[in-house]
C-alpha cells in the first residue's frame, strides 16, 4: 500500500494505492469513492471483462489502452455510466457528455443540457381528433394495410 494517510481534523483522505487485491475482497464488492486505487492482475483482457462484467454495472470505467482493438472491445463489451480512455474524471467536467448510471449505480442521465431534459420530464404526445375517424385504420378494414404502409413509405 502507498498512501492512506487521513485527516480528521479537514476529513482528507491521501490517494491510496493498493496492491495484493482480489476480486472477493470487501472493497471490490461495491462502487469506489474516494482517492483509492485498487491494483488487480490479470492474464486475459477476457479474464477482466468477464470479473467486471459478472458484477453490478459501474457507474464509470477508466481505460488506459494504446490499443484501438482493446479500446474498442472494452467499450462495446462493459456497460457503464460514462468514462474515459487514457484520462479519468474528465467526462465530469463537460457538459456536453451526460453523467449517469446504470442498474444499481444509478438511473437517469444528468449534465448541461441532458439535466434540462431529464428534470423536464417531456411527455411524448399524440392527440387525435373526434371529429373524424378513418376507418383504415383498423383491421377489418380491406384495403387498410395496404394504405398504411404507402403512407409510411419514406
Amino acid at each position: 500500500m502507498i498512501g492512506g494517510r487521513t485527516s480528521d481534523r479537514t476529513w482528507q483522505i491521501e490517494p491510496t494505492v493498493l496492491d495484493r487485491i482480489t476480486w472477493e475482497m470487501p472493497l471490490m464488492q461495491e462502487e469506489i469513492f474516494g482517492p483509492l486505487l485498487p491494483i488487480l492482475t490479470y492474464d486475459s483482457l477476457e479474464e477482466v471483462i468477464g470479473m467486471v462484467n459478472a458484477r453490478p454495472k459501474p457507474l464509470a470505467l477508466y481505460l488506459f489502452a494504446e490499443s484501438k482493438r482493446v479500446q474498442e472491445l472494452v467499450m462495446e463489451r462493459i456497460p457503464f455510466g460514462g468514462g474515459c480512455v487514457n484520462d479519468t474524471l474528465m467526462h465530469f467536467g463537460s457538459p456536453y457528455l451526460p453523467v449517469g448510471g446504470v442498474g444499481e449505480s444509478g438511473i437517469g442521465r444528468y449534465h448541461g443540457e441532458t439535466s434540462f431534459q431529464t428534470f423536464s420530464h417531456m411527455k411524448s404526445i399524440l392527440k387525435q381528433t373526434t371529429k373524424f375517424d378513418i376507418p383504415f385504420r383498423y383491421p377489418s378494414s380491406k384495403r387498410g394495410l395496404a394504405i398504411i404502409r404507402k403512407l409510411m413509405k419514406p
